[in-house]
């Protein structure tokens, strides 16, 4: 008997999975309108390091030869020491009480129910459409009274002031998102309010606390208005009012202009160089993990 024939099993179809739609864009329709974007990025930070790394009078579009004379310019006759140091301190005060007052206003709005709750609520997201320079006049009556002007104490109220009401909104909803239990579970065990937030709740607050902070630091750092309002004494200005000594009516030293401004922005760029891991899980996350 002849062998029967082999039994030929029908290839299954092949699956056309469900292909993503950027999947079926060529390439060059993402990379193209990316370039020219960092293009027009880049184009006036090589500007600035242009003005401020080649010698005065030069029109070469490379920097070379290369000369820091403009930031010793910057740095030790024009006192931008000085200024940094204000600033740096402005910046970290700042900071820390923002991030401390927000921390209890947010945990009250998040935990607590009262009667005004919501139109506290309303009360606060009202106050981020109102710009920062229809508080002078009365931030300035004020400090007047409490002979603060010329003081950067005056400063750091007012840039806390400022930054208060987004960041307790900020930090409420991240501690909206830490379950209510686990700080029922750590009363069972015998601690109280404090120590139950301290060791339960705080550490699952770490990235909207430095998203918050970060903001916090970054707006004090560049705000002009405050420092030069409430600030007279040139040994108490910040970087901001600085490079805006470096303009004049009659001429403008864009040597020592650019060379300041590059001071006043790596240590923001380095900040953030550091932070943005929590940064970025800090505004799409929130604050659970798992």
């Amino acid at each position: 008997m002849a062998p029967a024939p082999e039994r030929v099993e029908p290839r299954p179809a092949k699956s056309r999975g469900k292909r993503r739609a950027w999947d079926e864009v060529p390439r060059w329709h993402i990379y193209v309108p990316l370039s020219i974007y960092l293009l027009f990025t880049l184009i006036p930070f090589y500007w600035i390091l242009l003005f401020a790394l080649r010698p005065a009078g030069s029109t070469s579009l490379v920097p070379w030869p290369m000369t820091f004379d403009h930031f010793e310019k910057v740095w030790n006759e024009r006192a931008f020491g000085t200024y940094f140091q204000n600033s740096v301190l402005v910046g970290v005060a700042t900071l820390v009480m923002t991030t401390l007052v927000a921390l209890a206003g947010g945990y009250a709005l998040a935990r607590f129910d009262f009667r005004i709750k919501k139109a506290f609520m309303l009360a606060l997201l009202c106050t981020q459409f109102v710009p920062g320079a229809l508080l002078l006049v009365p931030l300035f009556e004020i400090f007047a009274n409490l002979r603060m002007i010329n003081s950067l104490a005056s400063v750091i109220i007012a840039e806390t002031v400022f930054q208060l009401p987004l960041s307790m909104i900020l930090i409420s909803g991240f501690i909206r998102n830490v379950p209510y239990s686990l700080e029922e579970a750590a009363w069972v065990d015998g601690c109280n309010r404090f120590t139950a937030f301290r060791i339960v709740v705080l550490p699952l607050l770490r990235p909207g606390l430095i998203a918050v902070g970060s903001f916090a630091f970054v707006h004090a750092w560049n705000h002009f208005l405050f420092a030069l309002m409430f600030l007279s004494d040139q040994s108490k200005q910040t970087i901001p009012v600085g490079l805006n000594t470096l303009m004049s009516a009659d001429s403008v030293d864009l040597g020592a202009l650019a060379a300041g401004g590059i001071i006043a922005a790596v240590p923001v760029v380095i900040v953030f160089a550091f932070i943005q891991k929590w940064l970025i899980t800090g505004f799409s996350a929130g604050a659970v993990k798992g």
